[in-house]
């Protein structure tokens, strides 16, 4: 059964498309840069929500590129309906609508339409003393790649209750922050910040365990989330 927490937010979960608007100069900066398209998108989270806000509400998103038809594109999830009214002016066309009737499809054996931009990735255990590591345990966090990567994705659509039919998988961009240069003699360079590798994966499933699915949907997959990986989003097939 679906525990009461999930069941609560299932009704309340909304996704906001963002149609950004290149003439605006935020808009324009967050295609640029990553770190400050996550503090666009952090606007959204409300006031005192603790040490991590983000996942207190449970914000996820997704930067789709410009095609013929449309422009650049942020799907943003958020456990509540958000307040666009804090982002900047003139940033894109929004729209929202409530997921309650996604979450109450979700039935064993439908099939969907599955879209994720993932951080497929592993931790590997560092033998040699000069590679630097990323955690106390001794292991660096390592980007999967082609074969390894749709493993890495195989596992994971498995655990969050999908048995996936087909996958195509297309390297996403990822907006990294340049470095800036020092403004005095003496200061060190400011770092460009985080980097992810990220990597889309579209297909056809099939809904084996609507409660992992749920629970997949509402916090996401994988690393990265804060800069725009993790979010699942489904589709009647």
């Amino acid at each position: 059964m679906t525990s009461a927490p999930t069941a609560a937010l299932t009704t309340t979960a909304t996704l906001t498309r963002i149609r950004l608007n290149r003439r605006s100069p935020a808009a324009r900066r967050d295609l640029a840069d990553a770190v400050s398209l996550h503090k666009s998108v952090m606007l959204l989270a409300p006031d005192d929500l603790g040490d991590n806000p983000r996942q207190q509400a449970g914000l996820l998103f997704r930067l789709e590129d410009a095609t013929n038809d449309t422009p650049s594109t942020l799907l943003i999830q958020s456990h509540q309906p958000p307040d666009l009214t804090r982002l900047p002016r003139h940033y894109g066309s929004t729209e929202t609508r409530p997921l309650h009737p996604m979450f109450q499809a979700l039935t064993p054996g439908r099939a969907v339409r599955y879209r994720i931009t993932a951080n497929a990735s592993a931790a590997r255990r560092v033998l040699a003393d000069h590679q630097p590591v990323d955690n106390k345990h001794g292991k660096k966090i390592v980007a999967l790649y082609g074969d390894d990567a749709l493993a890495w994705w195989q596992r994971r659509a498995q655990q969050a209750g999908l048995t996936l039919t087909t996958t195509d998988i297309t390297p996403a961009r990822f907006p990294r922050k340049r470095s800036r240069p020092a403004d005095k003699p003496g200061e060190q360079d400011t770092p460009a910040g985080p980097v992810h590798v990220l990597t889309r994966f579209d297909g056809l499933a099939t809904i084996t365990d609507p409660v992992q699915l749920r629970h997949a949907l509402l916090t996401g997959i994988g690393r990265g989330k804060p800069y725009g990986a993790g979010l699942l989003t489904l589709a009647p097939a």
